[in-house]
């Protein structure tokens, strides 16, 4: 069966991010949503988005096809549920389309004459630009595992102070040197060649991508993701960078979101609280309003440059 993941309604919402990508290729996590699909598959999938990003993410059809809405995530029970589906069905989720299998993309009104099948499990999925970084503990947990299950980490020098070091790895080429990782209450995860200057003091859950740099004396918090290429310094908590980012020196980042090739100066500093307590509210591109987030703690919505 070929994989092909879609662009679903959730696509304006997160914008201003899909306006350069598919949102199969958001980050959050270690892996992209994409990512994700094919370890979780063992085989490469493809993507239909907008006609404009076509060309730099062309979709690839054959035969027999199962097309996915690209925010949800795969987990064991979902992957079931999809491969059990026959032609004439498609999978809903909350009244939402999840999965179908077809030889092309259907209509809105072709998709009404199909048989609903019902799936009533939770699901992992991304509706909102804020459940990147809201969700980022769980997807970063969940590709922890995928990552490391039956692998062994590379040594962690002596000269850094450890807690639950069962709970770190580091890939090939991966360095730390004299700084504290704490993964007592999540995983630290060091990708292909990046490195950890001396100095930090990290909490997970944290990812550091391949290439992926933390200066000298850099504090972070959990659940943070930096992406391929990226450095950070200063303090940032819970965010995710998507790659080639930089937040590199002094100041606060949290609970922000950066694109990919995004620079923030020296002494930057994001207010994740609002004066009075209050919901947080960001800016809709679809609606062209405020929406209210439910959340009292929101930084950086950056998207890419």
């Amino acid at each position: 069966m070929n994989y092909i993941l879609f662009d679903g309604p959730t696509r304006t919402a997160l914008l201003p991010f899909t306006f350069t990508r598919p949102v199969a290729d958001i980050r959050i996590g270690i892996l992209t949503i994409r990512e994700k699909w094919e370890h979780a598959l063992g085989k490469k999938v493809s993507k239909v988005t907008e006609d404009y990003l076509s060309q730099r993410y062309p979709v690839s059809f054959e035969k027999e096809n199962m097309l996915v809405d690209a925010s949800y995530f795969p987990d064991d029970d979902l992957l079931q549920a999809i491969a059990g589906l026959k032609r004439g069905q498609a999978l809903f989720h909350a009244g939402n389309l999840v999965a179908y299998p077809s030889s092309e993309i259907l209509t809105l009104e072709a998709l009404s004459s199909t048989e609903m099948v019902e799936y009533k499990l939770d699901i992992l999925k991304i509706a909102n630009t804020w459940d990147i970084f809201r969700h980022n503990e769980e997807a970063l947990l969940r590709d922890f595992k995928l990552l490391t299950a039956d692998r062994a980490s590379s040594p962690i020098p002596p000269s850094n102070q450890v807690m639950a070091p069962e709970n770190i790895f580091l890939e090939k080429g991966a360095t730390v040197e004299c700084s504290v990782l704490n993964a007592t209450k999540g995983p630290i995860y060091l990708g292909k060649d990046s490195m950890v200057m001396e100095g930090c003091l990290i909490r997970g859950p944290f990812a550091l991508c391949e290439g992926a740099l933390v200066k000298m004396g850099g504090k972070i918090y959990g659940a943070t993701t930096v992406g391929p290429h990226s450095k950070i310094g200063g303090e940032v908590n819970n965010s995710v960078l998507f790659g080639y980012a930089n937040k590199g020196h002094e100041g606060f980042l949290g609970n922000s979101v950066l694109g990919e090739w995004c620079n923030l100066g020296a002494d930057t500093n994001t207010s994740n609280m609002k004066n009075n307590y209050a919901e947080v509210r960001l800016w809709n591109y679809d609606s062209g309003r405020f929406d209210r987030t439910g959340l009292q703690f929101c930084g950086l919505m950056m998207g890419d440059h």
